[in-house]
C-alpha cells in the first residue's frame, strides 16, 4: 500500500474534494483525520471511511480561521494517534462571488481567513514534526483562480494567489528536509460548491441552471465538471514517495481549462 503507516490530516474533510482525498488514502492504507466546521458531516464521513476500509481515523470540528481552534482540533487528533501528521492538506476553503464595488470588507476577509490563514495556521502547525522526522507532506487546494483572474472573484482569487505563494515559499524552506509542499489547482469540480455556483449565476443572470451548468462546463477543454476522485488520485501520488520529486509545484486539475 501507497501510505501503509501514514497518518494524515485533511480539513474540509466532510465532504466533495476532501473526504475523497481522505478516502482515497484510506485505501491505500493511511490513518486519517478529518476537520471541517461541520461536526455531524465529519463524523459521519470518518465513520464510513473507516468502515470501508477498516483504518483508524479521527475527527473534530474545526473552523481553520481561528488558530486556537486549529490547536485544539491538532490536539484531538494527535491524542488518537500517538502523534501528528506525515501529510497536511489543506482543502478547507470558500468560494463567493461579487463585483468588486460590491464586495464587503467582511466577505474579502473571510476568504483571506478561511482560504489562506487557515493553510497558513494548520501548515505551521504541522510542519515541525515533519521536519524532525525527515519525512512530510503538504498539499494545498488551490484552484485555477490562483493562477488567473476572473469577473466578480476577486476575494477569492487573491487568497487563492496567495495559496500559491505560501505553497512556494515553504517548499523552498523544507525542501532538503524530507518534506514537499505542492499545490493543486482544479478548475469547476462536481461538487458542492459548484452547485452553489450555478443557483447564484441562476439568482444573479436569470440564466436556468441547466444553462449555468453549460456555461461552466464550456470553460474546460474537455467541456466536462473535474470529479472529487480525479483530484484526490492526483494528491495520492503528491502524498506518496513515488512523489518525492515533486515540490513546489501548482498542478492543474481543470480539463486543460487554463494551459499553465
Amino acid at each position: 500500500m501507497l501510505l501503509a503507516d501514514r497518518i494524515a490530516f485533511i480539513t474540509g474533510g466532510g465532504r466533495g474534494i476532501g473526504r475523497a482525498v481522505a478516502l482515497a488514502f484510506a485505501r491505500e492504507g493511511a490513518r486519517v483525520a478529518l476537520f471541517a466546521r461541520t461536526a455531524a458531516e465529519v463524523e459521519r464521513a470518518a465513520r464510513a471511511i473507516a468502515d470501508e476500509c477498516g483504518v483508524e481515523t479521527a475527527h473534530a470540528a474545526c473552523d481553520v480561521s481561528d488558530r486556537e481552534g486549529v490547536e485544539r482540533a491538532f490536539a484531538v487528533a494527535r491524542g488518537r494517534f500517538g502523534r501528528g501528521p506525515d501529510i497536511l492538506v489543506n482543502n478547507a476553503g470558500i468560494a463567493e462571488s461579487a463585483p468588486l464595488v460590491k464586495t464587503t470588507d467582511e466577505m474579502w476577509q473571510r476568504h483571506l481567513a478561511i482560504n489562506l490563514n487557515g493553510a497558513f495556521y494548520c501548515t505551521r502547525a504541522a510542519l515541525p514534526a515533519m521536519i524532525e522526522r525527515g519525512w512530510g507532506r503538504v498539499i494545498n487546494v488551490a484552484s485555477i483562480a490562483g493562477k488567473t483572474g476572473a469577473p466578480y472573484i476577486a476575494a477569492y482569487s487573491a487568497s487563492k494567489h496567495g495559496l500559491l505563494g505560501l505553497t512556494r515559499s515553504v517548499a523552498l524552506e523544507v525542501a532538503r528536509k524530507g518534506v514537499t509542499v505542492n499545490a493543486i489547482c482544479p478548475g469547476y469540480v462536481d461538487t458542492e460548491m459548484t452547485t452553489r455556483a450555478i443557483s447564484n449565476i441562476e439568482a444573479t443572470t436569470g440564466r436556468s441552471a441547466a444553462d449555468a451548468l453549460e456555461a461552466i462546463r464550456n470553460m474546460s477543454a474537455q467541456r466536462r465538471l473535474v470529479t472529487p476522485e480525479e483530484v484526490a488520485a492526483l494528491a495520492l501520488l503528491l502524498a506518496s514517495d513515488e512523489g518525492r520529486g515533486i515540490t513546489g509545484q501548482a498542478i492543474n486539475v481543470d480539463g486543460g481549462s487554463v494551459l499553465s
